[in-house]
């Protein structure tokens, strides 16, 4: 716990794992839904009121309806999966980024400027249009320093931050590579 803060990194951590289907394939949407949610309670939101149960089942389930298509931008669940499955891969780069220690010359990659700009590059920037990448440029320059974000997960020193960070980053990739696995499987990595 960090005392003082919204965020917590056992909370994200605990999402992250019960998330995790017990066929070690599928993606539970329940706990990993709330990683983005701000309560429930403030977002209506119930389990009960939705059909599908994992990721695999909301493709599956929306593909049988007719809800993806492919030749055009369509309101579906596997959309927004897919712009969720973007973000989690940029924030997971982001805080390998943080998690290594300084180059030869003592220093460490900075935020707000390179480890951002580098995740987005890589993660988000080929699926968005040109206004959207130099707004994104312009975000870069107005995100907080290195030690805000070591804040966040309660350390003071990037000495502290490494272990910590790196068991953040082995959860966000086995979650971002079993949702990866079924979008690949189901042809949506390139939805319009």
């Amino acid at each position: 716990e960090c005392p003082g803060q919204t965020f917590q990194a056992r909370k994200l951590l605990l999402y992250l794992r019960s998330s995790l289907a017990e066929d070690g394939e599928d993606i539970l949407l329940e706990p990993y839904l709330k990683l983005h949610l701000k309560s429930e309670k403030e977002q209506h939101w119930r389990p009960d009121r939705y059909v599908y149960r994992s990721v695999r089942s909301m493709v599956e389930g929306e593909l049988k309806a007719g809800q993806v298509n492919f030749s055009y931008r369509t309101d579906s669940g596997c959309r927004t999966l897919l712009r969720l499955h973007r973000s989690l891969l940029w924030l997971k780069m982001m805080l390998e980024g943080l998690s290594k220690g300084p180059d030869s010359e003592g220093r460490y990659k900075t935020c707000p400027f390179s480890l951002p700009r580098d995740a987005y590059k890589v993660a988000l920037a080929p699926h968005h249009p040109w206004m959207l990448r130099q707004a994104a440029e312009i975000v870069f320059l107005a995100l907080p320093d290195r030690e805000y974000f070591l804040q966040l997960v309660c350390v003071k020193k990037q000495e502290e931050a490494t272990p910590v960070l790196r068991i953040i980053i082995q959860a966000l990739s086995v979650v971002h590579t079993r949702t990866q696995r079924i979008l690949k499987k189901y042809d949506m990595l390139e939805l319009p």
